[in-house]
């Protein structure tokens, strides 16, 4: 069996690769891997993805801090996308939240996804930190 690195953006082969909080199961981001990306991370154990909006490889908490080591590597059953169970140092995302998961659709107001207003999003989280500090 081979990973199966068939989503395509920008001329790069990828996989869909999701970061798992290892103790509490939440889901803190979404990001792309690549095939460099998917070694490097095995390799050092910790989160290496591919930016398709900087189209080069990074190191999760290279500028940050914020790193991901990573526990355990789940690939599901198409072979084209990973679970990386993680112990999360800081903010796992670039607005300074734990999870990048931060708001939550207020279904109950029947919002309009195109155009959704304030009363439509809820934040759920606290930040961590202010970007603009790091960036």
């Amino acid at each position: 069996m081979k990973i199966n690195f068939r989503h395509e953006i920008n001329g790069e082969k990828l996989i869909t690769a999701i970061a798992q909080d290892y103790e509490t199961n939440e889901i803190l981001m979404v990001a792309n891997m690549n095939e460099e990306a998917l070694r490097k991370t095995i390799e050092t154990g910790k989160a290496h993805y591919w930016s398709t909006s900087r189209n080069k490889q990074w190191l999760k908490g290279e500028s940050s801090g914020h790193v991901q080591e990573v526990k355990e590597i789940l690939v599901d059953c198409d072979m084209d996308a990973v679970i990386l169970k993680i112990k999360q140092t800081g903010a796992a995302c670039h607005e300074g939240y734990y999870s990048c998961f931060f708001r939550k659709i207020n279904i109950n107001n029947k919002p309009n996804i195109l155009g959704l207003n304030n009363e439509d999003i809820d934040v759920i989280s606290e930040r961590l930190f202010n970007p603009d500090e790091i960036y």
